[in-house]
């Protein structure tokens, strides 16, 4: 939506299918020049479209659209009618009587519940709810192979897993040498670089 044609970049130009095009005016030599080029943008015509640009009135347009075979049709100098709206929420009765009257009410009117993918995995696994679902798999006990006796492994706390893991240890790293290198400089008195 602009008041001239130079607004749009022509990429996107170049890949507009329907054009409503309002009435252009070519009062500087720059805007004569926006005109020329937007009247070579629309196919052939067997209107003057110049003339036809900068005389149209309120509510009036310049119209192509792709047909089915997506090859623009005629250009057509059209009026156009005012949208019959308002300003606000629609009433449930107007609302109603408009999906009523619709003619894909009789595809969507009734709701329909489809088996989910959901549904069909829980009949696939014997129809177990959802705690035997998400609960872990129970452990089996170790057997004894030897005379020394398997102890249970612990699962490592979380102070634990954060202090194994490769971010903490490289975060570790980087705070040692950062720390290194101010106590270097406070001793040699050393200044920073400058970025």
């Amino acid at each position: 939506m602009t008041q001239t044609s130079k607004d749009v970049p022509a990429d996107v130009l170049a890949q507009l299918g329907n054009r409503v095009q309002h009435a252009l005016r070519a009062f500087t030599p720059d805007d004569q020049k926006a005109l020329k080029a937007t009247v070579k943008t629309f196919p052939n015509s067997a209107y003057d479209l110049e003339e036809l640009l900068t005389g149209l009135g309120t509510g009036e347009a310049v119209v192509t659209v792709l047909s089915e075979k997506g090859a623009p049709t005629p250009v057509a100098a059209t009026r156009l009618r005012a949208p019959e709206s308002l300003m606000g929420p629609i009433d449930s009765a107007a609302l109603d009587a408009a999906v009523r009257a619709s003619p894909l009410h009789g595809r969507y009117a009734q709701a329909v519940d489809r088996e989910s993918a959901y549904e069909k995995l829980n009949a696939a696994r014997g129809a177990k709810g959802p705690d035997e679902m998400t609960a872990p798999p129970a452990k089996t006990p170790a057997k004894n192979t030897g005379s020394k006796k398997a102890e249970p492994k612990e699962d490592p706390s979380m102070v634990e897993q954060v202090v194994r893991s490769g971010v903490f240890k490289s975060l570790a790293r980087s705070l040692g040498t950062q720390i290194g290198r101010e106590i270097s400089r406070s001793v040699f008195g050393t200044a920073r670089r400058r970025r």
